[in-house]
């Protein structure tokens, strides 16, 4: 779906684009909350725990996994396979171990889902992964790329999102103004977006020879284009370096832009928005501790975030 063009991209796209929609998701929002209130009893009554690992994580995982059909009680190996498939080398000296975990992910997923698809088959049931092994409109390798690609893109990206939102909102001093509503929190959001995009850069093949300011580039180059770069453009932005939720316009583009505009986008605004609310609401107290953070290799975010909560 992501690495071909029109009408290939609109065949498969168009396949599950209607699950993805924010009407179809309103229907979802009271499960969402569900979950953010149980991950949240969790947490309550801990001194100190990883924002990361307690919440952040689980939560995107289990709200994908349920809307495909597989149990998130394997949510730590759907985390380590995503993990190897967006991992980057940070200095050049381990792109061959990158790239044989990557390979070796990318095998075991397409195992799981093969099983799992072919066990659906005939079924009846109302989850994505019983809808791709009934349609006769993908082929095999589509239905587990299909999978792959909605397990994947469906949890790590939203994980990082609000990773970075607790981040942004510590170092800002604005935890308590988006608690008593001061601060709008889908504004919040979508500077999150902003200022620290959760994916930097994407890669696309050119069409045709072109020439962009004074560079040529010719057809079937591959130019990597950088959303995070893109996001803080002093043409675009007034005081593209600061972090403002009262910025409006806002026009980011942490999703993409065109017939490649993030599917699930609608589903991780809805997620952080549900997620964020819940959690200042809960607790009277938020601090997130940022005297040593740990950058991912692969995407905008963090290791880990030691927070500490009170009621």
């Amino acid at each position: 779906m992501i690495s071909v063009d029109p009408p290939e991209h609109e065949r498969l796209r168009g396949f599950v684009s209607e699950r993805f929609q924010p009407g179809t998701l309103r229907e979802y929002r009271p499960r969402i909350e569900e979950l953010t209130e149980e991950l949240l009893d969790d947490i309550e009554g801990d001194d100190r725990f990883d924002f990361v690992d307690s919440f952040a994580v689980p939560l995107p995982v289990i709200v994908i996994a349920e809307l495909l059909g597989i149990p998130s009680d394997r949510r730590d190996q759907f985390k380590e396979w995503s993990d190897a498939l967006v991992a980057r080398s940070t200095d050049g000296t381990d792109i061959d171990r990158i790239r044989r975990e990557r390979r070796q992910a990318q095998e075991e997923m397409g195992r799981y889902f093969a099983e799992l698809l072919e066990e659906r088959r005939g079924g009846d049931g109302d989850d994505l992964i019983t809808l791709a092994a009934t349609t006769e409109e993908l082929t095999q390798k589509e239905r587990v790329g299909f999978c792959m690609l909605l397990l994947l893109a469906g949890n790590i990206t939203t994980t990082n999102l609000l990773t970075n939102a607790i981040w942004c909102l510590e170092e800002e001093g604005m935890m308590d103004a988006v608690r008593t509503g001061e601060i709008d929190c889908k504004k919040v959001i979508e500077e999150v977006l902003r200022y620290r995009s959760p994916i930097q850069s994407l890669d696309r093949i050119a069409l045709k020879d072109v020439e962009l300011n004074g560079q040529q580039i010719q057809a079937g180059d591959v130019v990597t284009g950088w959303l995070g770069a893109a996001n803080r453009d002093p043409e675009l932005f007034d005081d593209p370096e600061e972090f403002r939720p009262e910025r409006r316009p806002n026009r980011h583009i942490a999703f993409g832009k065109g017939v490649h505009y993030c599917l699930g986008a609608p589903l991780a605004r809805l997620e952080a928005d549900i997620a964020l609310e819940a959690l200042l609401d809960r607790f009277e107290t938020v601090e997130a501790d940022l005297t040593d953070l740990q950058p991912l290799s692969g995407l905008y975010g963090l290791e880990s975030l030691p927070c500490y909560c009170e009621k």
